[in-house]
């Protein structure tokens, strides 16, 4: 019962966040206006803004349907395992990305919430593995294949798309990983290595009392788009 409850208060805050980008696209269309200002562009102060405000906007209902079911996944995942600290890492992966980009960006208008994405799913694979949760790594693995170009959206293949907002988003979410590597999810022990730490103590036991049996040692084995 507990855990269900978890999860679904882990529902809140990404539906909220996607509930925010689909209003914003809505009131850009409706409203016959362009958003695209409001992306980052880099080095220039007028550019800071879409350091709040680019992951919200998005180019077309492509660009957001593309983006809308990865952010949402990899914030449940977050909010999930990461309880205590997926508020502050949430929100350092999009505050950090975004001034990084806005440093080292080409000069045009930075737009999407790939960076997002992109800084999740790196978090939560870093940490996986770090912390030795299968299902984090698993989590992270299946949004890389289902969401197809993750892994070339690193590189500068396509001019149109910003490479740059993946490689910060994904560079804060490693580094976010090693800062919080004490904290998450337990790591996941193998049901058989419990069963030997049963059996180690129940021969330990019979030892005190008895001869060890004979088989005791055995062996078991336009604008940039993200």
């Amino acid at each position: 019962m507990e855990e269900k409850k978890h999860f679904v208060n882990s529902l809140i805050f990404p539906a909220f966040f996607l509930i925010i980008i689909w209003l914003s696209k809505f009131l850009e269309i409706s409203m016959e206006w362009s958003f695209v200002e409001g992306g980052v562009y880099p080095r220039h102060l007028s550019g800071l803004i879409g350091i709040i405000t680019s992951p919200l906007i998005h180019s077309d209902w492509k660009h957001l349907i593309d983006n809308s079911v990865p952010i949402f996944v990899l914030s449940l995942a977050l909010f999930f395992f990461y309880k205590d600290i997926s508020y502050k890492v949430f929100f350092l992966i999009y505050a950090i990305s975004g001034i990084l980009l806005w440093c080292i960006g080409r000069q045009a208008y930075h737009i999407g919430a790939s960076g997002m994405i992109y800084g999740l799913a790196t978090f939560l694979f870093t940490s996986g593995v770090i912390r030795k949760v299968r299902s984090l790594m698993a989590i992270s693995l299946l949004v890389v294949f289902w969401y197809g170009s993750l892994v070339w959206g690193l590189l500068p293949y396509d001019y149109k798309v910003s490479f740059e907002a993946h490689l910060m988003g994904a560079i804060t979410g490693v580094i976010l990983a090693i800062i919080y590597r004490d904290q998450g999810p337990d790591p996941e022990v193998k049901e058989w290595e419990d069963d030997e730490d049963e059996d180690d103590y129940f021969f330990a036991r019979e030892n005190k009392n008895s001869s060890p049996p004979s088989d005791l040692f055995r062996t078991d084995i336009s604008p940039l788009c993200s």
